[in-house]
């Protein structure tokens, strides 16, 4: 069930004994914004926990370390940036069908929880958590407010990309004028690499493929070479906006072997393309500027069938797949 801001400020303010979840291969946004809710509920009186089925980088301990688990019954669960059950990985599975609330900026959100928090209008999860905060009348710490920045920053790739807009803008403004360090924040984010991410990035501008008229462009990634540049898996996070940077590409994808033979597809478009109605084909969804989906059948096979699925949403002929 859909409810509003006001439903769900009830609704927090009415439980207690919070286990917050975060999705699998945790990213910026939910790692922000189940820290920042588990802060913003603690500074109120109340017991909060954040899981996630992997676990954090070190790039997020900033965020994650002053936040250390409590003891006590569990007995409200909450989702944040979480749009399907089954991105809750392995480890938090059996929460799936538990869900009180969800919180939430996906359109593809598939309505697992009891009760839904979605804005699709808004750039992060962590902008809908702060509009939360605002009608909550939660005023928030430096911590947690850095959590939230974190989040909105690293999911509009420094306010860059289209999701962006003028409200982001002015959350982010206040969110600085907590005190927070967001010029550290955006540096470690998005200007300091890791040597596996070097590597990464140096695979992947040498083995870029590109096809209909150089509109797409597509790179694999297999075990082998995760294992040969030494990526871990927060090195990936954002790898696949690398696909849009050749001048005149509309669509880049890349597709990631996991450790079970199954490959993870991460969609992006720098154009009107609908990305999360391609990814929807194949039981995926997102944002129309980026989403993804999981696939199994060798790198060829699922080259082409994604191929296939974005010819005509270039409005292009499929002829043009081995051009």
């Amino acid at each position: 069930m859909r409810i509003d801001y006001d439903e769900a400020a009830k609704f927090l303010q009415e439980h207690d004994n919070y286990i917050i979840l975060t999705h699998q291969n945790p990213d910026g946004d939910t790692i922000g914004g189940g820290f920042g809710l588990c802060y913003a509920l603690r500074s109120i009186g109340k017991k909060a926990n954040v899981l996630c089925s992997d676990e954090f980088s070190e790039r997020y301990e900033f965020l994650t370390s002053g936040c250390p688990p409590m003891k006590f019954k569990h007995d409200t669960i909450v989702s944040v940036d979480v749009a399907d059950k089954a991105l809750l990985g392995s480890k938090l599975a059996h929460y799936g069908d538990y869900v009180r609330l969800c919180i939430d900026h996906h359109k593809s959100n598939t309505g697992y929880a009891e009760k839904t928090l979605l804005n699709p209008d808004a750039a992060a999860a962590c902008e809908v958590i702060y509009e939360l905060f605002v009608n909550m009348n939660i005023r928030l710490d430096v911590t947690a407010a850095e959590c939230l920045y974190t989040g909105i920053a690293t999911d509009t790739g420094c306010f860059k990309y289209s999701c962006t807009t003028g409200r982001t803008h002015i959350i982010a403004a206040e969110l600085m004028d907590c005190g927070i360090k967001f010029a550290r924040i955006n540096r470690d984010m998005f200007d300091i690499k890791s040597k596996g991410r070097v590597e990464l990035e140096r695979y992947i501008i040498s083995s870029m493929e590109y096809f209909l008229d150089d509109k797409c462009s597509l790179i694999t990634i297999t075990k082998a070479v995760t294992e040969e540049t030494g990526a871990t898996s927060s090195d990936f996070e954002g790898i696949s906006n690398l696909t849009l940077q050749l001048q005149g590409t509309r669509v880049g994808v890349v597709i990631k072997e996991r450790d079970d033979g199954k490959f993870r597809v991460s969609m992006r478009s720098a154009s009107d393309v609908d990305v999360s109605d391609i990814c929807t084909k194949f039981g995926g969804g997102g944002h129309k500027r980026a989403a993804g989906c999981l696939m199994e059948g060798s790198p060829e096979v699922i080259k082409r069938r994604l191929l296939s699925a974005i010819a005509p949403a270039l409005g292009m002929n499929l002829w043009l797949i081995d051009n």
